[in-house]
């Protein structure tokens, strides 16, 4: 072979070698990690945007609603213990972490709903602007809650699913050996829906106190 003809042929599988790299799968697993961990970052940026909405929407429910002090102070607790979980990137491959996590979104998910609930007493307290505008927030950030999950669980179903099968496999047992699947979030009774508007007025256990009367 002469000169030139090594020369070409070297070439030619210094052009070859990364296609074929490309075709076996070699980037997959690094490309659908940082999709997996963007779409982590939206679902943290949405339950914040709940929790910074919280305080206002039980200020404005405690000037009609004093009475309702219990659901009042377990909206505060719940937000409190969902906003003092800490996450990070690492959270989604950690499966305690993420279930903390998970548990006490869900749980202020769930007392949320009953705070809208007990509002459906008090006619004043729905005809006024401010609770009406933090109702119609927080319906919208729930429901972006919710497609925020959805992306999150598709993009990590399918990142796993890179490092189970062939023939990403070989690149998760060797070039990216660190790579650890990542959790998804599991449907409960309160996960599955946004917290609604219009809620029936629970049954009353007894006669209820009269509605405070609002702010001046």
């Amino acid at each position: 072979m002469t000169p030139f003809m090594r020369r070409f042929a070297r070439l030619g599988a210094l052009l070859i070698i990364p296609l074929a790299l490309a075709a076996c799968g070699v980037n997959a697993i690094p490309t659908k990690q940082e999709k997996a961990k963007a779409t982590w970052a939206d679902v943290q940026t949405q339950y914040q945007r709940r929790a910074d909405l919280v305080p206002n929407l039980v200020a404005t429910v405690q000037g009609y609603a004093a009475q309702e002090r219990s659901v009042l102070t377990e909206v505060t607790q719940a937000r409190a213990s969902a906003t003092q979980v800490k996450v990070d990137a690492s959270t989604i491959t950690d499966p305690a972490a993420f279930q903390r996590y998970q548990a006490a979104q869900n749980q202020l998910t769930g007392v949320l709903g009953r705070l809208l609930a007990i509002t459906e007493n008090y006619p004043d307290l729905k005809s006024n602007q401010n609770f009406l505008a933090l109702q119609s927030q927080l319906e919208g950030t729930e429901n972006q809650i919710a497609v925020a999950r959805r992306d999150y669980n598709e993009a990590v179903r399918d990142y796993n699913t890179t490092l189970r099968t062939f023939p990403t496999v070989i690149w998760a047992k060797t070039a990216y050996a660190s790579a650890k699947p990542m959790q998804v979030f599991q449907a409960t009774d309160t996960a599955q829906a946004a917290p609604k508007v219009a809620f029936a007025p629970p049954a009353a256990d007894g006669a209820r106190a009269a509605p405070a009367a609002p702010p001046k």
